[in-house]
């Protein structure tokens, strides 16, 4: 694509700077969309959630420069580290999560290099629509559970989890009047129909008793989150189990970037892998994840629930992105609206997770329905059935602390398949 084209079919396109009021509307939708996912992260880790907040945002600043603002992505914290990272918390603490941070960026680092060199024209013949749209379809899906679950129980204190009729109305009228919004409202409101659902959702779960306002109350306006910094607030140190804990990981949160970077090349009419390049993504990814490692954040990565709020408003602005991250890094500050944000409860994200999750899963059939893959043919048929069975399913394979699962291993499952299978079944050739 040359410099002046502009996608005709969206209200505001990459490089579109939206003004005043829209501008901080359109940003803020994006800030609630991927809260939740963001501050979960560090909640179950044990680390402090306005460091995560204000290191997402650094982090996805970081990632539109390296990137030169050509992509709409927000990053936040990656869910694929948990794992490694509670067990480092509970054996080390905090400056070998850190470690393990710095050291996923690395390797993000290395092979962005690697590609610089080789190209990336690889990719096509690696991952074509017949791959591409199941493993994005698996995306979206894969998540489809969690959304059901943060719609149907409630959390005891004792760890277990409670089914509450009161948690499936406030998902289910939250997801009802963010359909209404999304098609009958117009002019600005008909941009930020996700803000307003969240909104309404909220208000809702409030008669509904499900929210717990004593945080809110009890929470200081302004508070400096707990910053770790290395050689400020802790002496760096050689945790050889960090490295190989978390650097196999990269190669996991990797495929998640591609499909990401698969999805938007759809959404916005572009090919990231070209402009600005496959290298310069991931050497963007590499760095964030780096500059939220040395600020005391989690690892981040690129958001599907942010990609969906694209697809749906049809705003790509990098800018709106952009507002969003400065956000991000202000709201790590407030200590009062930082707990109102986190008190919204788990059903309305469902209610709103219903249609994210669900738009990130149709681009994978639009995938496969605009390159009109012909599933009369045996090779495509079984090639989509196992990624799409692999990756919602949940299928893992462990070898020791490396391990592969869902989207990961179905798109290498897929790799594999369309490399090897022939191009017709014998069957098909008598």
């Amino acid at each position: 694509m040359n410099k002046e084209f502009r996608n005709p079919d969206v209200v505001l396109d990459i490089k579109d700077k939206p003004n005043g009021i829209k501008w901080l509307g359109l940003s803020l939708q994006h800030l609630f969309t991927m809260f939740g996912a963001t501050v979960l992260v560090p909640i179950l880790v044990g680390i402090n959630p306005g460091i995560a907040l204000f290191s997402s945002g650094l982090g996805t600043l970081v990632y539109l420069f390296v990137t030169k603002g050509k992509i709409p992505a927000y990053l936040g914290s990656s869910f694929a580290f948990i794992a490694a990272m509670q067990m480092l918390m509970k054996d080390a603490g905090y400056p070998a999560i850190a470690l393990g941070a710095v050291t996923t960026g690395m390797v993000y680092l290395i092979v962005s290099l690697i590609v610089k060199k080789a190209g990336s024209a690889w990719l096509d013949r690696l991952l074509p629509p017949i791959v591409v749209g199941p493993v994005v379809m698996v995306i979206g899906l894969g998540l489809a559970a969690n959304a059901a679950n943060q719609a149907m129980y409630q959390n005891l204190p004792n760890g277990e989890q409670l089914y509450n009729v009161k948690y499936i109305a406030v998902a289910l009228l939250t997801l009802l009047l963010t359909i209404v919004f999304n098609m009958y409202l117009k002019g600005f409101l008909g941009l930020i129909p996700i803000l307003l659902g969240i909104v309404c959702g909220y208000v809702i779960a409030l008669l509904f008793g499900i929210v717990d306002i004593e945080p809110i109350k009890e929470a200081a306006w302004f508070a400096v989150p707990n910053f770790q910094v290395p050689f400020v607030t802790y002496s760096p140190k050689l945790y050889i189990t960090a490295i190989v804990t978390m650097a196999p990981i990269a190669f996991v949160t990797m495929t998640e970037h591609i499909g990401h970077l698969m999805v938007l090349n759809k959404l916005t009419k572009r090919n990231f892998y070209e402009n600005p390049g496959l290298n310069r993504t991931l050497m963007g990814d590499g760095l964030a994840q780096i500059v939220a490692g040395l600020v005391g954040g989690p690892p981040v990565t690129s958001y599907g629930e942010n990609i969906g709020v694209l697809a749906i408003t049809r705003v790509h602005s990098v800018f709106v992105i952009g507002g969003a991250a400065v956000l991000a890094m202000v709201l790590g500050f407030v200590g009062k609206l930082t707990a109102i944000i986190q008190s919204i409860p788990g059903p309305v994200i469902a209610g709103i997770s219903f249609i994210l999750f669900g738009v990130i899963a149709s681009s994978g059939l639009k995938i496969l329905i605009d390159n009109k893959i012909d599933f009369n043919k045996k090779r495509n048929l079984l090639i989509a059935s196992v990624i799409l069975v692999v990756g919602i399913g949940g299928l893992t394979f462990q070898v020791g602390p490396v391990a592969l699962s869902g989207m990961a291993l179905a798109t290498l499952f897929g790799i594999l398949l369309n490399v090897f299978l022939p191009e017709n079944a014998k069957s098909e050739t008598e």
